[in-house]
């Protein structure tokens, strides 16, 4: 009999009142039903088994409506790290892959298992930050003889151990292998940071090497090379690798802006951030470049010979910094611009010149790394552009696009070490995700905001701070299913999985998001908004802001913000993984007290149970309690919780910090470390400076109400208890370990 005390025992709602102390900040919680009337009893587990009858489940991951879908060419871990394809000139069979570590892998059309076509030799790449190996681009003569590519690479050295190198390199066996043997360094560029290095090398059909740097790095372009004539950073060049005018290991083109002087002879245009993939039209020639943005705006160029894009003068076609005058004569404004709330590392791409989607000929594809957006440009023909969404990827996983001799279109996903082309799609069915939440299965039909039956509830020890919202959360397993537990800690949960989570602030509902694990792998999440009436919540189309009153509001993040945070190196899943969960939670029932890991592996949802029992098992301090750890662990636990999803290796944050908790102080590059990303106008501003908060970006950054801060998304209130451990913490600091 399903009473209404029994719908209340499933409620994380009481599980709040009762582990209020795991909170981070003032949560607005709404009263808690009455508990029990016996205090509840410590036990091994809080359940005997398995809930069954999930009625939960995960639908098919809806089509975007576009007429396109991504086709895998090539299956995830063919390759490691993907970073660059291309075909060579001639060969219409086969496809050369860039490993960002330092390797070409070549494989033929329809096959699957790559061979190596050229290792660099151990210790070459520098692949901190940004940096890697990033690019190459065959000689045009390829075919007839030419056996040579041109590579592009960042190695160690210099001030900062980064230098930016384009080189070249033979085949000694008729074009089966590169020998590593005759690399030969052409040009060498020191960074005096390790991001913003472009890196994108090709030829245009002028026959001539074309290279695109970056500012060179730091915020704010701290060296003003964008518009600095004297230096290669923030400038596409341009080469002529067929002869030599020495002491240059190549030609100066005599067409090129500075020739015969007035700056670097090799520019070809300025005024760049971080040209981050660029491409050449097959029929045009025309060159399109995706340019990074700083914190508003991402931006598109069409470079032309002695242009100036803007750079550190402009960001897109906007004065910078921002409400600032400056000069723009002379300065050409970008094709495209979107602001960073629609992506935030643009992906430059490649016009359309294939016969599969007749629609996207002559048509620029493009997208954004953050998000996993694919966009086409549009333009109505009376010069207003627009971009269209076409397909969408995992977050944080759209390194880069390429193009096969037959002018198709392809995506790298860098994380799965797959690619995939854009192909026709069949007409979309009707949406697979129910409009009212009360649809979904997820909720109580009689009492929507009480958990369906089969629910599981989970509370993980530091919590994502959410504006001062208090949260339930809920897990859907398929029967039978089981979560595998990986090496760092992190749960892998089954295709379809169904994690729930409620908002509440001031008594009432806000917000219901669920994040799926559909059926194709992907993970995805939605949205629902809670009507005034509270009894029922939509579904959300895109992104939305929700005045609260009072000069609050609240933000409900749009499918491609979800999987900005919901990144694949943190698994997807944020919340439940081995340390935020070995805690102790109240079962109401059967009105016990016990382990949230000792009770779901009594109840078999492991497929491989950790062995220890909980007290040997790694746990993180919570936050608020401080008996529960040092200072310095409770910090790091809250960075653990709000920051290490996208600040983690792989995960998409930019920069190279760590801030899981398991990475040491020594290991998370955050103290001491000059800042790079913005230095918010500080000299010499480190991530972390011992004993003086009001220098630590890290902390400036948590309590910015403007672009720069973070975290960027899902946000907007400044968490008062943590960032005041932060500041804490950061004042307790003597010297850096």
């Amino acid at each position: 009999m399903d009473t209404s005390s029994n719908r209340l025992s499933r409620s994380v709602t009481i599980l709040g009142f009762f582990a209020a102390c795991h909170s981070e900040g003032p949560q607005d919680s709404p009263t808690p039903p009455d508990p029990p009337d016996m205090a509840p009893m410590r036990a091994p587990s809080g359940l005997d088994a398995r809930p069954t009858g999930q009625t939960c489940k995960a639908p098919p991951r809806p089509q975007l409506d576009t007429g396109v879908r991504l086709m895998p060419t090539f299956a995830a871990g063919t390759f490691s790290l993907p970073i660059d394809l291309r075909m060579a000139p001639g060969d219409k069979t086969t496809f050369y892959v860039a490993e960002r570590a330092g390797r070409i892998r070549k494989i033929a059309r329809g096959a699957t298992m790559a061979s190596d076509f050229l290792t660099l030799p151990a210790g070459t790449i520098n692949s901190a930050n940004e940096g890697g190996f990033l690019g190459f681009a065959f000689h045009p003569k390829w075919a007839s003889g030419t056996r040579e590519v041109f590579l592009s690479y960042t190695t160690f050295g210099g001030s900062t151990g980064m230098r930016s190198i384009i080189a070249r390199v033979r085949s000694n066996d008729g074009g089966q292998t590169l020998d590593a043997a005759t690399i030969d360094p052409l040009l060498t560029v020191e960074q005096p940071f390790t991001n913003h290095n472009g890196g994108g090398i090709a030829f245009g059909p002028d026959g001539l090497l074309y290279f695109g740097f970056g500012d060179g790095g730091g915020a704010n372009d701290p060296q003003k090379t964008g518009q600095d004539r004297s230096t290669l950073l923030g400038k596409f060049i341009r080469l002529d690798i067929n002869r030599a005018e020495a002491p240059l290991k190549y030609g100066i083109p005599p067409t090129n802006p500075y020739a015969a002087g007035g700056g670097r002879r090799e520019i070809y245009a300025q005024g760049f951030r971080n040209p981050w993939r660029w491409s050449f039209d097959l029929a045009t020639g025309d060159l399109w470049a995706g340019d990074v943005g700083q914190g508003r705006y991402e931006e598109i160029d069409v470079v032309r010979l002695g242009g100036n894009y803007g750079w550190s003068l402009r960001e897109g076609a906007h004065c910078f910094p921002s409400g600032t005058m400056c000069q723009t004569l002379g300065l050409i404004d970008p094709v495209l611009e979107y602001p960073r709330s629609d992506g935030q590392s643009i992906t430059g791409g490649y016009v359309y010149r294939g016969s599969s989607l007749p629609g996207l000929i002559g048509k620029f594809i493009f997208g954004d790394f953050e998000t996993g957006n694919i966009w086409s440009l549009e333009d109505d023909g009376r010069g207003n552009v627009s971009k269209k969404l076409l397909a969408m990827v995992p977050a944080k996983s759209l390194a880069s696009f390429g193009q096969d001799a037959d002018g198709e279109v392809y995506a790298l996903h860098i994380g799965a070490g797959s690619v995939s082309q854009l192909v026709a799609a069949a007409p979309p069915p009707a949406s697979s995700v129910p409009e009212r939440l009360s649809q979904t299965g997820c909720v109580d039909p009689r009492d929507i905001k009480q958990p369906a039956a089969a629910l599981l509830p989970f509370t993980p020890i530091a919590e994502l701070w959410s504006d001062g919202a208090s949260k339930e959360r809920y897990l859907a397993l398929p029967d039978g299913a089981q979560i595998t537990i990986s090496g760092d800690g992190d749960f892998l949960f089954p295709r379809g999985t169904v994690l729930v989570k409620h908002f509440d602030r001031g008594g009432r509902r806000l917000e219901t998001r669920l994040l799926i694990h559909h059926d194709d792998g992907i993970w995805a999440g939605y949205s629902y908004e809670w009507n005034d009436a509270q009894t029922d919540a939509l579904l959300l189309p895109s992104g939305k802001t929700r005045d609260l009153g009072g000069g609050q509001t609240w933000q409900y993040p749009s499918r491609s913000q979800c999987n900005s945070c919901h990144t694949e190196a943190a698994g997807s899943a944020l919340g439940p993984e081995l340390a935020q969960l070995n805690s102790d939670r109240i079962y109401v029932e059967t009105n016990r007290l016990a382990n949230q890991l000792a009770t779901w592996k009594h109840i078999g949802l492991f497929a491989n149970p950790p062995s220890d029992s909980p007290t040997t098992l790694p746990r993180l301090p919570a936050p608020g309690q401080p008996d529960s750890g040092s200072l310095q662990d409770r910090a790091r636990a809250y960075l653990h919780g709000n920051c290490s999803f996208c600040h983690r290796p792989n995960g998409g944050g930019r920069g190279d910090l760590d801030l899981r908790f398991e990475t040491s102080l020594r290991d998370s590059k955050t103290c001491g470390t000059l800042a790079q990303i913005d230095t918010l106008g500080l000299p010499m501003a480190r991530i972390i400076e011992p004993g003086q908060p009001e220098r630590s970006v890290l902390l400036l950054r948590m309590r910015a109400t403007d672009a720069r801060r973070m975290p960027q998304i899902g946000t907007q209130l400044v968490d008062p208890d943590g960032t005041q451990r932060i500041a804490d913490f950061i004042s307790s600091l003597t010297a850096c370990p």
